[in-house]
């Protein structure tokens, strides 16, 4: 087989390093992320777990699957982010410690969080994208440029504004469930590799049937 990008490597374009893989980037046992996913920033690309992923200061986890690509700006908000809202005030008292601590601390534990943030495969985020807490992106979707994330997105849809809404389905329910049954991402490298102009021009069902195929023969 002839070269193709290495998952580990974190500068996968031998031409820039504004474009870096994020497996082999991140280190925080709060955010995971699948193979061949790349954050593309001119400035700032080898940042991206400090200046990208904001207030993670719980147990939440951001999760991003394989084969999705990060255009520069693209933010996560973390459930860190949540104020207690309850009340009069959403003044985070309890953080400042002391006396305000002890007098509120209960109420700081005690709130609630939508969980962790995730993301399927295959995803495109478009530049200057914001994903607020606990969100589910599906497999395939597009994140357009500017959009904000606040609830969650189906696979194969396209997301855009503030707050985001689904402007279209990429196809039709039963081809979604064919791509989501056929998994491409999930296929080994050999096989991507051979099949990838398919994957990038070809219908939902030349990919279900080559998968099939594979399977097969497997």
């Amino acid at each position: 087989m002839t070269f193709v990008p290495d998952p580990t490597t974190l500068h996968p374009l031998a031409h820039t390093d504004r474009v870096v893989l994020l497996k082999p980037l991140v280190t925080a046992p709060t955010v995971e992320v699948g193979e061949y996913t790349y954050y593309d920033d001119p400035e700032h690309a080898t940042e991206f777990e400090t200046r990208n992923v904001l207030y993670g200061y719980g147990p939440e986890k951001l999760v991003i699957g394989k084969f999705c690509a990060l255009a520069s700006s693209t933010r996560f908000i973390m459930a860190g982010a949540n104020h207690l809202n309850t009340g009069v005030s959403t003044f985070p008292f309890t953080i400042f410690g002391g006396a305000w601590q002890e007098r509120t601390a209960d109420l700081f534990a005690d709130m609630g969080t939508r969980g962790d943030t995730v993301v399927g495969n295959d995803v495109w985020f478009g530049y200057d994208c914001l994903v607020m807490p606990g969100v589910t992106i599906g497999d395939g979707a597009i994140i357009a440029a500017g959009a904000v994330v606040v609830s969650d997105v189906p696979p194969y849809s396209v997301v855009g504004g503030n707050p985001g809404r689904v402007l279209k389905r990429r196809f039709p329910d039963e081809d979604v469930a064919r791509l989501l049954r056929a998994r491409w991402w999930d296929w080994p490298v050999e096989l991507i590799t051979e099949h990838a102009r398919t994957i990038m021009t070809g219908t939902p069902a030349e990919v279900e049937r080559i998968a099939a195929e594979h399977h097969r023969s497997a």
